[in-house]
């Protein structure tokens, strides 16, 4: 069942009173991770036809242990560390983006690079130098540790204050007259970001910034489609991997709206959980999360109960990026 499906389709005899699965519109891959995974592809396929000179890639080249087991079964070698990539491998840099070093120690060692930094964290970046080039101090806002942050605090010169929370506001020691500047991680909540640019103007009134605009359109998107799913649904499951922030925060929002929410990434998590007197259960799936992952878990709840499976009318989505020109040339 693809992202446009319609309609309602009940699985199992309709007399046993099928539980609703609604799924949520629009869910799984945004296009920054397509083209990510796409550049992959297309950097193995050239690979070969060259003889299967080696592809690396720093990083998870998106945040889903399913997408990286398939690529790698298909030759990539992933990394953490430019380290570990042999002398002329072609390189690949994930879609979070990386700091200015590591692309600095690329070009030192002579490696052919392709960077699959999704467009809208690249634009993030590109905000960032601006505003630090008008003299203003930076304040990123993002969770620390994320590569995604990690790789924007890289692509800046100078100091920049990471701030994730109000407290986090409340300790920059700056004059309240600082002129400052934000930009934000693309994967955050957007109401929550709203919030702290909020406390941040309230602190420090001379702030320029992007509003939420630097949340990226699919981030937004999926977050409205869960809160619209936890207006129907009892009980909502998002598919997806722990370690992918934008999947965690579709949880917590379903959460923050009174509904029980789990994260699954496949059918061992549903053993955990208890469907209870659940009558509809809302699906959605993360931006980083294949389709065939969700007809999986929609596959291990056939198995238990009948159900009668429709699609929440959303956002149809449209946006599509081109490959990095650099595959061409590597």
């Amino acid at each position: 069942m693809g992202n446009d499906a319609r309609g309602s389709t009940v699985v199992g005899d309709p007399e046993q009173n099928a539980v609703r699965l609604v799924l949520a519109q629009p869910r799984g891959f945004c296009a920054g991770v397509v083209r990510a995974i796409e550049t992959v592809e297309q950097a193995l396929a050239q690979a070969e036809s060259a003889g299967g000179r080696p592809v690396y890639v720093r990083h998870e080249i998106v945040h889903n242990g399913r997408v990286v087991a398939d690529l790698k079964a298909r030759g990539a070698h992933f990394v953490e560390t430019l380290e570990a990539v042999p002398d002329g491998a072609l390189t690949i840099f994930s879609a979070h983006g990386v700091p200015r070093r590591v692309e600095a120690q690329a070009r030192a060692r002579g490696l052919p690079i392709v960077d699959a930094t999704c467009p809208l964290v690249a634009k993030v970046h590109a905000h960032a130098r601006a505003y630090v080039a008008q003299g203003r101090t930076l304040v990123l806002i993002g969770h620390a540790g994320h590569v995604e942050v990690e790789g924007t605090l890289g692509q800046v010169d100078g100091p920049v204050h990471l701030v994730g929370s109000l407290a986090d506001i409340d300790r920059l020691d700056l004059p309240a007259g600082t002129p400052l500047a934000y930009v934000t991680q693309t994967t955050l909540s957007v109401d929550d970001t709203r919030g702290l640019i909020a406390a941040l103007r309230a602190r420090f009134p001379d702030t320029v910034g992007p509003e939420t605009r630097d949340i990226c359109y699919a981030t937004q998107n999926r977050q409205v489609a869960v809160r619209a799913l936890a207006a129907v649904a009892d009980l909502i499951l998002v598919v997806g991997a722990r370690n992918s922030s934008n999947c965690n925060r579709l949880r917590e929002i379903a959460a923050e709206a009174g509904r029980p929410s789990h994260l699954v990434e496949g059918e061992a998590d549903l053993d955990g959980i208890a469907l209870g007197t659940a009558r509809t259960i809302g699906l959605t799936a993360g931006a980083s999360t294949p389709e065939v992952q969700v007809r999986e878990v929609i596959a291990a709840l056939q198995r238990r109960t009948p159900l009668a499976i429709s699609v929440l009318d959303g956002v149809e989505e449209r946006v599509s990026f081109a490959l990095p020109s650099s595959l061409g040339n590597s």
